[in-house]
């Protein structure tokens, strides 16, 4: 499996000066220094791929040893261009993931491991905000409808921006990527797969595990305070002496 991450934005939003995926979220900790840190256990840093656009060679800098692809029109295109510029690239099932999105490694555990035989979305079946990807549900439980217009009572939740397609399924998406317009998300692209029924897309239910997608100041203090609480229970774990109690 090969891992696309869409970091072209500028993440205006933010009010910072850098491209939104190198918000800081820790001290020496980026969004995408966490999401590399994470894929790389699970797929090897040799298999991600970085999508640049604003302000590239900062994000190049920051992580040199990965794979880039640059789109030249970042500036008047959305994600689903974005993600065209990479995917027809690899030749196999294909993980892909917004740059401003903090998860860890259960989550991205899920989705590799829940319905390995089918493209697949990590859905958080709890929430369904207005201006959040949402997704209703086919009769066989594949994901119908994907986009910000789901109204209840067919919503079921909200998408969250980590996916998976499978190498069956990944020529297909490139075509609908293809046919979709310059500032539709990636998601308006999986949605006529679905509509047509090219492609099963399924939904794995993040449940407790903490992921959010970094769109405004609020969304980054949400995810420091989660990344300082985990620091504080680590340090309140730690005996006195500096050593960690022994495994029995």
């Amino acid at each position: 499996m090969y891992v696309i991450i869409l970091a072209a934005g500028r993440g205006s939003r933010l009010g910072g000066m850098v491209p939104k995926a190198l918000a800081e979220i820790a001290p020496g900790l980026t969004l995408l220094g966490n999401q590399v840190k994470v894929l790389a256990r699970l797929v090897g840093r040799h298999r991600i791929c970085v999508v640049v656009g604003y302000d590239a060679m900062q994000v190049v800098s920051a992580h040199p040893d990965l794979m880039f692809v640059h789109n030249p029109r970042y500036a008047t295109t959305n994600t689903a261009k974005s993600l065209l510029c990479a995917l027809p690239k690899f030749d196999d099932d294909v993980m892909w993931i917004n740059g401003d999105l903090y998860f860890e490694e259960p989550a991205a555990r899920l989705l590799i491991e829940q319905h390995a035989d089918c493209s697949r979305t990590l859905v958080d079946h709890s929430r369904t905000g207005e201006e959040e990807i949402k997704y209703s549900l086919s009769p066989d439980g594949s994901i119908d409808k994907i986009s910000k217009t789901v109204e209840r009572p067919s919503a079921l939740g909200e998408s969250l921006g980590l996916q998976i397609v499978t190498r069956r399924d990944r020529p297909r998406l490139v075509r609908a990527l293809e046919e979709v317009g310059d500032r539709d998300y990636f998601e308006r692209a999986l949605e006529l797969c679905t509509q047509d029924r090219s492609m099963r897309l399924m939904p794995v239910d993040v449940g407790r595990q903490f992921c959010r997608e970094v769109d405004f100041p609020e969304d980054l203090e949400a995810v420091r305070r989660h990344l300082a609480g985990q620091a504080a229970a680590a340090t309140a774990a730690t005996p006195a002496g500096g050593r960690k109690p022994a495994l029995t």
